[in-house]
């Protein structure tokens, strides 16, 4: 049905009610946006957001790989839980990680190239990696520049700042809910803003300590003031969120906040991993619908996965180096199970994203989710033919619905389109035989 009427969001109705006047303002309706549900009604375009989902020890070659390139391809035995969101998936099959002469460093140097582009000298000393590179450009005036999960009880990120510091996750899906829908949460719908007065006093207070730091820099040697700026840097990025908390909030269509869940309990045992991040994926859905951030990263397994089925000790990673291939199948059966129970989860955060209506989209549809692993046949530690996953189109920015098959190109070919797709101005990423200026030019909108 075509909507004909353009509403003001600062509409409010108007009463009685026990003989004293009241108003009351309207949430966000579908009449707030354009035809098309993709921006609000001024043409003000909604923000595309960007994620990563990461899983270990890869999948099982000849087992995931779409047999047919291009369109109208068939999910693969280990990829069939994502076959509802084909038209919104592509995947790229043939991609390679370069060593250049580097030790494989295991269950590490693919994540490098994966996510930062290149093979660091350590497993801690890495460039920044992709998902920071976008919040730089995207993340800016939300009030979390990304929000980290793992589902695992274990709070570990491969979101990584140059130089090695990463982003620690979150591993209680009731602490993110507390984090993010708590007292400091902002509805974006609300029809009355009244900034904070705390807000306001702590935003006075850093603005004093911002003028004694001016102050203060005229007085100090060249180094001394390299020092100081990197010791108030910290404090520039509070004042900014407190500026963002000083003001109304843009409305969001698909904003609502999501009942509060019990955690799973936390460990590796895969059934309590997967309903932990169902969870996780319900919160990343809404508090991207509520603007709270543009950019999440996903853990449900470590590099070296630990997860096992319950009642066994035998975890994902021993069972890749010590499971026989079964004779019937020619593969590894037990190994092929957990690689399908991490993409059930990437399942379940597609349904959550996809859940959430947006006019006549989705939020998957303004949402670009790269997916990784660490290895490609993890028996060997493998390099190549990485199973790598994108989800969403950001906003119609990628062609989606494809398989794409490379010949041995670096897996940053992905990593640069993404960029691009995101409104980073990359001409290049990687380094040494990682490094391309060559962007997967079929999935360019």
């Amino acid at each position: 049905m075509m909507k004909t009427l353009q509403a003001s969001r600062r509409r409010v109705l108007c009463g009685m009610l026990g003989g004293s006047a009241v108003t009351v303002g309207l949430p966000l309706l579908n009449c707030f946006l354009n035809t098309n549900g993709d921006a609000l009604a001024d043409g003000t375009e909604t923000p595309p957001c960007f994620g990563t989902y990461f899983f270990g020890l890869g999948l099982t070659p000849g087992q995931w790989e779409p047999k047919i390139v291009g369109a109208n391809y068939e999910m693969n035995s280990e990829l069939q839980a994502l076959s509802p969101w084909k038209k919104k998936i592509n995947v790229y099959s043939g991609l390679k990680v370069y060593l250049d002469g580097h030790p494989n460093v295991v269950h590490s140097s693919g994540i490098q190239v994966c996510l930062s582009g290149g093979i660091a000298k350590t497993r801690d000393e890495t460039d920044s990696s992709i998902d920071t590179i976008i919040a730089d450009q995207i993340g800016t005036r939300t009030r979390f520049r990304s929000i980290e999960v793992s589902s695992i009880g274990n709070a570990v990120s491969y979101s990584r700042h140059a130089g090695g510091t990463a982003n620690p996750a979150e591993t209680s899906p009731a602490a993110l809910y507390t984090r993010i829908f708590g007292p400091e949460f902002r509805d974006p719908n609300a029809a009355d803003f009244v900034p904070d007065p705390q807000v306001i006093a702590r935003k006075s207070a850093l603005s004093g300590v911002t003028e004694q730091r001016q102050a203060l820099m005229k007085d100090l040697g060249a180094d001394d003031r390299v020092r100081l700026d990197q010791y108030f840097s910290s404090l520039r990025d509070l004042e900014h969120q407190l500026s963002l908390a000083l003001e109304k909030p843009a409305p969001l269509a698909a904003c609502s906040m999501p009942a509060k869940g019990e955690d799973s309990p936390a460990g590796t045992v895969v059934e309590d991993v997967i309903a932990n991040n169902k969870l996780f994926s319900g919160l990343i859905a809404h508090s991207l619908a509520c603007g709270q951030t543009q950019v999440f990263n996903s853990l449900i397994s470590l590099a070296a996965s630990t997860t096992r089925r319950a009642g066994s000790a035998d975890t994902h990673h021993v069972l890749t180096h010590e499971e026989g291939a079964d004779a019937t199948l020619g593969y590894q059966a037990k190994v092929s199970w957990f690689n399908r129970q991490n993409i059930d989860g990437l399942a379940a955060l597609l349904a959550a994203l996809d859940g959430i209506r947006e006019g006549d989209k989705t939020l998957l549809d303004r949402t670009l989710v790269y997916v990784t692993t660490d290895t490609g046949l993890a028996k060997v530690h493998g390099l190549e033919n990485l199973a790598i996953v994108t989800a969403g189109s950001a906003n119609g920015r990628l062609k989606t619905g494809l398989h794409v098959q490379a010949h041995g190109d670096s897996v940053t070919r992905v990593g640069l389109t993404i960029q691009q797709a995101m409104g980073v101005a990359a001409h290049g990423w990687g380094t040494e035989s990682n490094e391309t200026s060559k962007t997967i030019s079929d999935i360019i909108a």
